[in-house]
């Protein structure tokens, strides 16, 4: 007998028990994006590799090391994305969205990287992320903010961390990796082997260390805030003035950086100390250059991506999502009650949007059928026997509370349990 396939390592599968969490996640930030304006885009999967080697750089681990790439057919090298704003931008080029307007997009959807499977962090992951173009001003980096914000608060995450830095552009980021590089190899004798060799490819990608010895080296190590010049100190410091207006609150974190070279100017980081090593929950900012890194002409955009399995998890942890209730179980025993029961939910489905109901299915005994609605969490047993197909009535038990069983005409079903429904 052939052994049961497995699921490949780091690709989880989402079950029903969990489900809810998605949708609450899900429905919220769909919620917030239209207040905020933004629409939402739809991109492939899989793209040519190039999108994402111009945008992210052959320098960085995801390009060099994490993504899934393969050549076709026609051998021309495809990937699997490994996130999302690089598509988006090829998909706004592409179709003519930019250009003489501001352009909010959001997304979401499977992402995909080589990395060593553990707790908050899969092969495959989920993303949702919002992208706003044609604003190269501190506003629209507040307005990204602030709906980040409106969205922990909205799903009630109160223990996240905002972090905020400024890169600078992109001459001020080569004086400075120009200086980061030399005080890391005046210093390689000190740092392990992985470390040199990042420095190596990207200095700037040592800052994200969690090694607390490069930790601790890093406290003598010059400072990017010190390169920039007049006109990117006063984008920053508007921006925190924004964001102190709005009461958001922020924590200066001179050593945040972003794993992929498009960035600049503002970067930021939502974390939190719930999830363990893999703390961070939001992440994004300013890629004015990216745009043109693709073939486009100088637009300025930012953005950020959202982890859902990290900020599912955190939801779980708060243990406030319940699960939408099954309203009824509709139990059906005699000749000819599975064909009434089948047509009579049609129409109860059809009539009730929100109704939520179960058909019995494979038929069984009164005692085996009502088992089965039991297990099924229903609130209500809709019963249909002889005697009930026979006058044209169904009758009603409350499954979960003390009320008396009652008996209803077929064509009083449905404004009854529009009307229980509402009540509950």
């Amino acid at each position: 007998m052939n052994s049961p396939i497995r699921s490949i390592r780091g690709m989880n599968d989402i079950l029903p028990e969990d489900i809810h969490y998605w949708h609450r996640l899900e429905t919220t930030a769909e919620q917030i994006f239209a207040a905020y304006g933004f629409e939402q885009i739809r991109i492939p999967l899989l793209e040519k590799t190039d999108v994402f080697t111009r945008a992210i750089g052959s320098a960085t681990d995801v390009v060099s090391k994490e993504m899934y790439s393969f050549d076709d057919r026609n051998r021309e090298s495809l990937s699997l994305r490994p996130e999302g704003t690089a598509g988006v931008v090829r998909a706004a080029l592409q179709n003519g969205l930019l250009y003489g307007q501001v352009k909010r997009l959001w997304y979401s959807g499977a992402m995909f990287r080589y990395e060593r499977p553990q707790k908050g962090r899969s092969r495959q992951f989920h993303q949702i992320g919002a992208e706003l173009f044609g604003v190269s001003g501190p506003d629209a980096d507040a307005e990204i903010l602030a709906l980040g914000s409106g969205l922990w608060n909205r799903l009630g995450l109160t223990n996240l961390r905002l972090e905020l830095n400024s890169l600078g552009n992109a001459d001020e980021r080569s004086l400075y990796r120009d200086q980061l590089y030399s005080f890391l190899n005046a210093h390689k004798n000190e740092l392990d082997d992985q470390t040199n060799e990042r420095a190596e490819r990207n200095p700037l990608r040592v800052l994200d260390s969690k090694d607390p010895k490069v930790i601790a080296l890093l406290e003598d190590a010059p400072l990017l805030m010190d390169h920039l010049g007049e006109a990117s100190c006063n984008h920053y410091e508007q921006l925190k003035r924004y964001l102190d207006g709005l009461g958001i609150e922020f924590h200066e974190n001179p050593r945040l950086v972003r794993g992929l070279d498009y960035y600049c100017h503002t970067v930021f980081e939502w974390t939190t100390d719930e999830l363990g090593a893999q703390g961070t929950v939001c992440a994004g900012g300013r890629y004015d250059k990216l745009i043109e890194l693709q073939g486009g002409k100088p637009w300025s955009g930012i953005g950020f991506a959202m982890g859902e399995e990290r900020l599912v998890e955190l939801l779980r942890q708060k243990d406030d999502v319940v699960p939408p209730v099954m309203h009824a179980y509709l139990v059906a025993v005699g000749e000819n009650s599975t064909e009434t029961a089948l047509k009579l939910a049609y129409d109860l489905r059809a009539g009730i949007p929100a109704l939520r109901l179960i058909v019995n299915l494979n038929k069984g005994s009164f005692k085996a059928q009502f088992k089965r609605a039991d297990r099924s969490g229903a609130l209500l047993a809709l019963v249909l026997g002889e005697d009930e197909i026979r006058d044209g009535q169904l009758t009603v038990k409350f499954l979960r509370s003390g009320d008396e069983q009652l008996k209803l005409d077929f064509n009083q079903v449905g404004d009854w349990i529009r009307k229980y429904i509402d009540s509950i």
